[in-house]
C-alpha cells in the first residue's frame, strides 16, 4: 500500500446514475475513497456500471444523485473542460489524434494549460522516456506508424504530461497482445509509484486487478459488493458473486502448479 498520509484524493458519496429518470440506475449509490498516491481497481462484469462510475469523476458522466469530489473540491462546482485537463483518462480506444505526431499528442494537454514551449518540451522527453518511447527515436512518428502496444504507451504518456495527480483508466491493456499487457502493466505501476499518482482502473480482469491494485472494489448490477486489498478479497470475500470472481484466478493458478509438477 502506498504512504497516502490519510489524505482522501477522490471521494464518491452515494453516487447514483439513471439513464431513464430513476426507473433503473446504472449505478445505484456508489460510496469510497481514494487516498493519495492508491491505486483502486474497479471490478465487475460488463454493464454493471464501473465504467459510467469512473466517468462520473471527471464528468463525462454527470451523476443522478450524490457528490463526487476531488482534491476536496465538489467536481460539480468545477468547470469540466478545466476540471479534464487536470485528470490523466486513458482508455482501451486510446483516442489519439492520427495526423499528429507522438510529441504533438502527448504536448496536447499541457499547451491547453498554457505552458511554456521549454517546458512542454521537456516534459515530453521525461515521460517519453519513462513509457519506453524515447523522444528522439519516436516522437515525429504519426500513431498509424506504431505497433498497438506502442500507441497505447503514447496514450498513458499523454495522460500523464500536464503532470495530473489523478489518472482513470478503463480496460487501458485489454486490447493488447498477452506479452505487451504484461510488459505496459508492469511498466505502469513503477511509474504510478515512482510519481505516487492516485489511479483509478476499470477491469474485468481479476488476475489484472489482484497484480496492480492497492484495493479492489467489486460492483454488480450498479451496486458495489466489496471494497477490499487483494488480500482481503481473496481470503475473506463477502459475497457469493465476490468469492466466484476470485476463485477463477486462484483456480487457474493451481492448475498452473500442477502442469509445473507434471500432473497433466
Amino acid at each position: 500500500m502506498p504512504s497516502t498520509g490519510g489524505t482522501r484524493l477522490i471521494e464518491l458519496k452515494g453516487v447514483r446514475k439513471s439513464y431513464d429518470g430513476g426507473k433503473s440506475y446504472a449505478v445505484a449509490g456508489a460510496s469510497f475513497t481514494v487516498e493519495r498516491g492508491e491505486f483502486l481497481g474497479l471490478i465487475g462484469e460488463s454493464g454493471c456500471g464501473k465504467t459510467t462510475t469512473l466517468k462520473m469523476i471527471n464528468r463525462l458522466e454527470e451523476p443522478t444523485a450524490g457528490s463526487v469530489f476531488v482534491n476536496g473540491q465538489n467536481v460539480r462546482e468545477q468547470n469540466p473542460e478545466q476540471l479534464r485537463r487536470n485528470i490523466g483518462y486513458v482508455f482501451q480506444g486510446i483516442g489519439l489524434f492520427p495526423h499528429r505526431t507522438v510529441v504533438q499528442n502527448v504536448a496536447a494537454v499541457p499547451e491547453l494549460l498554457g505552458w511554456d514551449p521549454d517546458r512542454i518540451q521537456a516534459r515530453c522527453e521525461q515521460i517519453l522516456s519513462m513509457v519506453g518511447l524515447p523522444l528522439e527515436d519516436y516522437g515525429a512518428r504519426v500513431p498509424g506508424q506504431l505497433s498497438g502496444g506502442q500507441q497505447q504507451r503514447v496514450g498513458v504518456a499523454r495522460a500523464l504530461a500536464a503532470e495530473s495527480e489523478v489518472v482513470l483508466m478503463d480496460e487501458p491493456f485489454g486490447a493488447l497482445d498477452p506479452i505487451t499487457r504484461v510488459e505496459l502493466q508492469e511498466e505502469f505501476k513503477r511509474i504510478q509509484q515512482e510519481l505516487n499518482l492516485t489511479v483509478v482502473m476499470v477491469t474485468h480482469d481479476m488476475t489484472e486487478a489482484l497484480l496492480l491494485a492497492d484495493r479492489i472494489a467489486v460492483m454488480k448490477n450498479g451496486e458495489i459488493l466489496q471494497i477490499g486489498t487483494p488480500h482481503e478479497l481473496l481470503n475473506n470475500p463477502q459475497h457469493d458473486y465476490v468469492k466466484k470472481i476470485v476463485d477463477m484466478p486462484k483456480r487457474r493458478a493451481d492448475r498452473l502448479e500442477e502442469i509445473m509438477r507434471g500432473h497433466s
